[in-house]
This record gives structure tokens, C-alpha cells and sequence, in this order.
């Protein structure tokens, strides 16, 4: 059983809670972050610049991608280089396409060769990953991120389609392959063995983490526990009728 430890991909949380992020950051496992324009309105944040400036000082060490949000390529340019100023860890997240499905292809090519480090998103199809690879700088650290969790909603398997990636993108050695929108920790080594440097997982699936090579029998135990203890501080009684009783 593989351990945690023995691990060679990158572990990025994937979030927009300030407290879990800077919590995140006081161990080894997680090596980077980041966050979405969805993200932050689940968490209530109403001032985009003010909580990335809040992230940037308190974690001013690890890789962290904020995206940009605007649907017009001159604005999403404009949002970029901003974005891009906050930090030398800053990845400027580009959404493949914009909400027309015009695809942002000479836009990434345009900032990636100006010096950007930036984080491709949004990814579902290898043809996207092709397009991207043919425009990005190669010197400049850059993250192809490939949504394997929404293509397993689908009903498809990923790994086929993390497996291409990874080999499209070697050429590109200052460039990782990240498996975005994980669903279960079992994602984490799936995305290894296809050759992804990186991959986001949810605060909820790193608590998790502590499981990892756990007994089953330990595990079907617990489970057991859990089902008779909540049982018990339910109340619930079974008393049927007279005819049911033994």
C-alpha cells in the first residue's frame, strides 16, 4: 500500500477559507494553493484584492493561483498583469475559453511570452492541452490544469486522458500537469501514476489523509462503532408487535 510519504506529486489545497489555508501552510504536505472566483463567493468574500493581498502575507512562499474573472480578453489581460504583480509565488489563472467558447489560446500566448506564470484552467479535453503546450514560454514555470474529476462526472475514466496530457506536456519541463477538482482521496495516487506533478484536493480530503494505508479490519471496526453509537444517541427502539416479539 502506497504511503503518503512516498509520495512524489504535489499536494495543492484547493479553497477560499483564509483560516484552513494558513493552517494548511504550518505543515510539509501541502506544497501549494489555490482558489477560484467560485470558491471565494462560497466563503463570502466580497473584495477580491483584499483577500488575495491577506493570503500573500501570510503565505508568501508557496505557489497560490488567483484567476482572473473578467469574460473580455483585453480586460482578462489587464486582470492578469495585476494579479501577476502581487507576488513572484503567483500563478494568473486563464480559463480555456471564455463564457462564448472563444478560446483564450492567443491571450495565454501573449502573456505566457511576456514572463507570466500562469495557471491554464478549466481544462476538460486533450485537444485543449495540445493547443495550450504549442503557446506556452518554456521558460517560465507555467500549470495546465485538467479537470479529471468533472471528466469522471461524465462517466468517463481520466487517467486516459491524464496519461496523454502528461506525455503532450514533457517537452515543457518547466511546466507540471495538475489533476484538478479531485473527488476522493484515492485521486491522489491515480494522478502519480499517470504522470501529474500536481493535483488540488479539498480540506475535507486531506483530513483524510490520516487514513491512508489504514487496516481494513481496523476500519470495518470503527465503521461498526460509528453505526452503534449513533444508534445509541438516537434512542431509536425497534419494539414491533406482539406476534413480531421473541
Amino acid at each position: 500500500m502506497p504511503q503518503v510519504k512516498d509520495l512524489k506529486i504535489k499536494i495543492f489545497a484547493d479553497g477560499a477559507d483564509i483560516k484552513s489555508m494558513i493552517e494548511a501552510q504550518k505543515g510539509s504536505i501541502v506544497k501549494g494553493f489555490t482558489t477560484n472566483p467560485t470558491l471565494m463567493n462560497k466563503n463570502g468574500i466580497t473584495d477580491y484584492e483584499a483577500f488575495a493581498h491577506d493570503v500573500l502575507k501570510n503565505i508568501p512562499d508557496r505557489p497560490i493561483s488567483f484567476e482572473v474573472f473578467s469574460d473580455e480578453f483585453d480586460d482578462m489581460e489587464r486582470q492578469a498583469k495585476i494579479i501577476a504583480s502581487w507576488g513572484k509565488n503567483v500563478n494568473v489563472k486563464i480559463p480555456i475559453t471564455n463564457t462564448r467558447q472563444e478560446s483564450s489560446v492567443p491571450l495565454i500566448k501573449k502573456l505566457s511570452q511576456s514572463g507570466l506564470s500562469l495557471n491554464i484552467t478549466a481544462i476538460l479535453t486533450v485537444e485543449q492541452v495540445k493547443a495550450v503546450s504549442e503557446v506556452l514560454n518554456p521558460n517560465t514555470y507555467n500549470i495546465v490544469s485538467v479537470f479529471a474529476g468533472r471528466i469522471a462526472d461524465t462517466g468517463r475514466d481520466p487517467k486516459p486522458y491524464m496519461i496523454e496530457s502528461a506525455k503532450i506536456l514533457k517537452p515543457l519541463s518547466k511546466t507540471d500537469l495538475l489533476w484538478a477538482s479531485s473527488r476522493e482521496l484515492l485521486n491522489i495516487f491515480e494522478a502519480e501514476e499517470t504522470g501529474c506533478q500536481i493535483i488540488t484536493v479539498t480540506y475535507e480530503i486531506l483530513k483524510k489523509l490520516a487514513g491512508v494505508g489504514k487496516d481494513l479490519k481496523e476500519l470495518s471496526l470503527d465503521t461498526v462503532k460509528m453505526f452503534y453509537n449513533d444508534a445509541s444517541k438516537s434512542g431509536f427502539k425497534i419494539v414491533g408487535t406482539e406476534k413480531q416479539k421473541i
